[in-house]
């Protein structure tokens, strides 16, 4: 458990260092916000997170894996599997349940208000990888540590899958340039910068797209999958239509967010003409009163 606690953060570190020197050199769009304003608040806000789960959990997916193991808990601990497949396949499994966990998190009302902090960045780089709002991530932490326990993956599987997961993150939404034809084959075995920041579209229907955050594959397999965004990786804006106001961007106001609003604006229930639609009933309505 040790180790793994130094390997988590020993190579979170040094790929959030990369990345931002990446960043630096050679960024695929011009910010909006400068780093000195953003970058205080989002990290602030992610090392908030480590507290909470510091301080609410009593089991991390690793410490899982260990219990279902020692108890035989799990679908993969009932089969008699090669150690090299159990691996890939509690890797794959668990990539899975993490697509299916961000689908979740936007087609319900409840948890897309939670989710919505991570969409709500105005910029797209290293730092919106871990900005995630405390009660999303205890929820998060929640369904990974069931699924382990009904899987049953290896212990290495599930090490080598949270470093994966903390490591993609950072790179996926990192405002990293990748020449376009290095991109094409590389989204074929990751998910790319290019790929996932189609997700992060004001436009609900590209907001409800990319969802994979390791593996591109289940976007491509269950529908989900689209290759650029409508105005392209320059033009885009990114963020949700209703938070552009860049003063809001502190993190009193990211642990407020949820809590703003209507829980009925999440992208998977409204497509673009919902919005002219309600109008024209409004309008309809307005005339007839």
């Amino acid at each position: 458990m040790n180790n793994e606690i130094a390997i988590r953060i020993g190579f979170s570190l040094g790929l959030f260092i990369l990345m931002a020197a990446w960043e630096g050199l050679a960024p695929r769009r011009r910010p909006r916000m400068s780093r000195r304003v953003r970058w205080p608040h989002n990290l602030a806000l992610s090392l908030f997170n480590v507290v909470i789960v510091w301080l609410v959990s009593p089991l991390t997916p690793v410490g899982m894996a260990l219990l279902a193991r020692r108890q035989g808990w799990g679908l993969l601990n009932g089969w008699n599997l090669p150690d090299w497949l159990s691996l890939a396949l509690g890797i794959v499994l668990l990539d899975l349940a993490i697509y299916l966990q961000h689908v979740l998190f936007h087609a319900v009302p409840t948890l897309w208000r939670l989710h919505r902090v991570h969409h709500a960045d105005l910029d797209l780089d290293v730092t919106t990888g871990l900005r995630f709002h405390p009660l999303e991530i205890v929820l998060s932490l929640g369904l990974k540590v069931t699924v382990i326990a009904a899987l049953g993956p290896p212990v290495a599987a599930v090490v080598l899958f949270v470093v994966l997961l903390n490591g993609v993150s950072m790179f996926n939404h990192g405002n990293v340039r990748i020449p376009p034809g290095i991109d094409r084959r590389l989204r074929w075995l990751v998910v790319t910068p290019d790929m996932h920041r189609v997700h992060h579209s004001v436009i609900p229907s590209e907001t409800n797209s990319n969802f994979g955050f390791n593996l591109p594959w289940w976007d491509r397999l269950l529908g989900t999958y689209r290759a650029q965004p409508s105005e392209g990786h320059l033009g885009m804006t990114i963020g949700l239509r209703r938070f552009l106001d860049a003063g809001r961007q502190t993190i009193g106001w990211l642990l407020w967010l949820p809590f703003a609003g209507r829980p009925a604006d999440h992208p998977v229930g409204r497509r673009e003409g919902d919005r002219s639609s309600s109008a024209g009933r409004r309008s309809r309505n307005e005339k007839k009163g």
